[in-house]
């Protein structure tokens, strides 16, 4: 085991036994993190917080059943609590209206642009992504960070196949939008400071 192992396996043994000081610790050092997962789903801070509140509860009772397989893996596992948190919120507060698009809604292929987040900062990118309606911000979300296919998202979230896919293709479609806009908004600005 690498000195990071031992210190992260030590934390996680320490958490198991009910350590208040180990809890505390683990809880300062990914708060900011998993709050950034959550905040990905839900963009009401109150939500947020609840959610985030909700899953730290889930994660120190549900210890003892965490497996260690190296350094980072307690920090993912506790990310999949965050995402399913913050799933169960939005179904219990019916906040993701996904919809089945008609076919006719829907781009031609050749209109279909992958985003171009190049130059933007995470944040305006972060920004972007939780400005999408919730069903689409969801679909990306499952698809793009937890690498979810459109079968597995369906499942998940109670859906058709096709409804997955066709809020990951609405979702990138508006994402292409606000990345050009961003970009305009941006040459407007440099050009007003170079007159």
């Amino acid at each position: 085991m690498t000195k990071e192992e031992i210190k992260e396996h030590k934390l996680l043994q320490q958490m198991v036994q009910g350590n208040k000081v180990a809890m505390k610790k683990f809880y300062e050092e990914n708060a900011g993190y998993l709050t950034a997962v959550c905040s990905r789903y839900i963009s009401n801070k109150e939500d947020v917080k609840d959610v985030i509140q909700e899953s730290f509860i889930k994660i120190f009772k549900a210890i003892d059943k965490f497996e260690f397989k190296g350094v980072g893996s307690l920090r993912a596992w506790s990310a999949r609590i965050v995402v399913n948190e913050a799933l169960k919120h939005l179904k219990v507060t019916d906040k993701m209206q996904l919809t089945t698009l008609p076919s006719w809604d829907l781009p031609d292929t050749a209109d279909n642009q992958e985003p171009d987040f190049e130059d933007i900062p995470t944040t305006a990118i972060l920004d972007m992504i939780q400005s999408l309606p919730p069903g689409y911000r969801t679909v990306f979300n499952l698809y793009v960070f937890e690498e979810k296919s459109h079968k597995e998202i369906a499942t998940i979230l109670n859906i058709a196949e096709s409804t997955s896919a066709s809020q990951f293709h609405r979702a990138k479609g508006l994402l292409v939008k606000e990345i050009e806009l961003y970009r305009l908004k941006l040459k407007q600005y440099e050009r007003s400071l170079a007159r």
